[in-house]
């Protein structure tokens, strides 16, 4: 099952020390802070580059080559004369200025420094390439997200000081020679459940920003479940006020306002995410049904969830009010969302029979198509018949029967698109091991090996490898409630599985990626991440 049976106690205090421990991850909105001093330049200790295959995910390309790029006080970020090109070197001054402490002017003149150029027709939509050398650093890119893309990994090729907000002596050194990179999959997710706990729109700015810099293209918000209905909709304005008003353990939980849906799909999109907003049915809906009595088949609106059962909840299926009620929200969901996808869940619906759960799926994936959106939805949507260019998103363990994989290879092998998301592998909540003090283990325990080392393409026996169209890491959030605890849960295993979605199959091994995880380690506490120390990774002392 996707999601813990019983009652689940509220985090016990050794979570809460947990949270204190990391309570510097908690803070705001996500920035670039603090890291270890690196040796002054020219000095005995100093670092020698970083060598430019070092990086997560691993590129597709790397030749190493020539003498490496200083950059210095008198650099400058070159660009097109563009806006989009504009912003993202920007974006890089930003990074970069608090720590080397140099005014890196953005700059559509001169020769040297940092070069960000756009190629049409080059690099397909997200990839890019990267030169380094005595001169300066290129990075050429066919579109603007290739370009990011590429920003990401120079951020990785400069010390893990660069992520500090006060002057650091540096150096500030890049290898030489060239990065020629590309993405295998082109949907590489990561889903925030805001449903059983509420996150603030700066929480999730800040993960979209730890997102980013391991190439994330795709957030799904989970805004709707049992315990909480996270999007204001203006038709059915109880749903948030009322459905929003709580969360697990009976705490206030919370919603987004239009203007705060907006911002953080602005956000995201500064970053080169797409939004895929979720609204679980037709189980999962207590929030839903507690808010509107009418949707309720005997016309009497249940009390607030605050539990963490699931299954017992279920839309009313032969109303038409039901239908109704979809179809504003997904009129008013799909005009806030300018990406491709909408979510409808479809998971565990243990209240709706087989062939009302059909007739659920015929009337509501239309909907989704009459408002311009590509429908998604877990797994169980194969039991009956998916869209057009419907994704199905399988959540499916090892262990899960013949007969439910069947079923999703036999709608892969009719055309419908695969995310992988294999609970044993990528739930980020699951515990690492026993003794992890946040998390759920249904699903059994996920050390960080187990999540990177299996194959998209070759995980679903029979289906199509052309039917896999990416990777998707989850975050249920029954146990969670702060910054800190999803950093802890999602670090380290979420690098593995963003390079999972985008390093060629033939770069794919733990001896060699736990080395270079390892190195991120520094990274992560110059950024405010406190992370699991796996002993499965050699870390850095100290």
């Amino acid at each position: 099952m996707r999601r813990h049976h019983g009652t689940l106690p509220r985090p016990a205090r050794t979570t809460r020390v947990l949270g204190s421990l990391l309570l510097v991850a908690a803070a705001g909105a996500f920035a670039v802070g603090a890291a270890p001093v690196g040796a002054a330049p020219g000095g005995p200790a100093a670092a020698p580059a970083t060598p430019l295959d070092r990086v997560v995910p691993a590129p597709a390309s790397v030749r190493a080559a020539g003498s490496p790029y200083r950059l210095t006080r008198d650099a400058a970020i070159r660009v097109d004369d563009s806006g989009e090109v504009r912003r993202i070197g920007g974006y890089l001054a930003d990074v970069l200025r608090p720590s080397t402490g140099y005014r890196l002017p953005v700059t559509t003149r001169g020769s040297g420094g940092i070069r960000l150029h756009l190629a049409h027709g080059r690099y397909g939509a997200e990839g890019y390439r990267l030169d380094s050398g005595r001169a300066g650093v290129t990075i050429t890119a066919g579109a603007p997200a290739g370009l990011f893309h590429g920003v990401q990994t120079l951020r990785q090729l400069l010390p893990a000081a660069v992520e500090r907000r006060s002057v650091q002596p540096g150096p500030w050194q890049i290898a030489g020679g060239t990065v020629e990179d590309r993405p295998r999959y082109a949907y590489r997710g990561a889903m925030l459940d805001v449903s059983r706990h509420f996150f603030t729109v700066a929480q999730v700015k800040r993960y979209i920003d730890e997102l980013a810099l391991y190439k994330i293209n795709e957030l799904h918000l989970h805004l709707s479940d049992d315990q909480g209905w996270r999007i204001a909709i203006d038709s059915w304005p109880r749903l948030a006020s009322y459905g929003g008003s709580t969360e697990v353990g009976g705490g206030k939980g919370g919603h987004y306002t239009k203007a705060d849906y907006r911002e953080i799909v602005r956000y995201a999109a500064s970053r080169y995410l797409e939004v895929v907003p979720e609204i679980d049915t037709p189980g999962h809906t207590n929030a839903a049904l507690a808010s509107y009595a009418q949707l309720n088949c005997n016309g009497t609106a249940p009390p607030l969830y605050t539990g963490t059962n699931v299954g017992f909840s279920s839309l009313c299926v032969s109303k038409d009010v039901t239908y109704t009620f979809l179809n504003d929200v997904v009129r008013e969901l799909a005009a806030m969302t300018p990406g491709r996808y909408l979510h409808i869940g479809g998971d565990e619906a243990h209240s709706t029979s087989h062939d009302d759960y059909v007739t659920f799926m015929n009337r509501v994936q239309p909907l989704v198509a009459r408002y311009g959106k590509t429908v998604m939805g877990w797994h169980q949507l194969t039991g009956a018949t998916p869209a057009k260019g419907a994704l199905a998103q399988y959540w499916g363990l090892d262990s899960t029967g013949a007969a439910e994989k069947a079923q999703v290879v036999r709608a892969a092998q009719h055309g419908t698109g695969l995310i992988l998301s294999p609970a044993d592998r990528v739930y980020l909540d699951m515990k690492y091991t026993k003794d992890t003090p946040l998390g759920l283990s249904w699903a059994g325990y996920v050390e960080v090996k187990r999540s990177y080392d299996w194959d998209p393409a070759t995980y679903l026996p029979g289906a199509p490898a052309s039917a896999v169209r990416g990777v998707e890491a989850p975050l249920w959030s029954e146990t969670l409630s702060t910054s800190a605890h999803l950093d802890y849960m999602a670090f380290p295993r979420l690098p593995g599985v963003a390079e999972l979605g985008w390093s060629p199959a033939a770069t794919h091994g733990w001896d060699a990626y736990k080395v270079r995880l390892a190195a991120q380690a520094p990274r992560w506490e110059a950024l405010g991440i406190g992370y699991y120390r796996s002993p499965q990774v050699p870390w850095p002392n100290g």
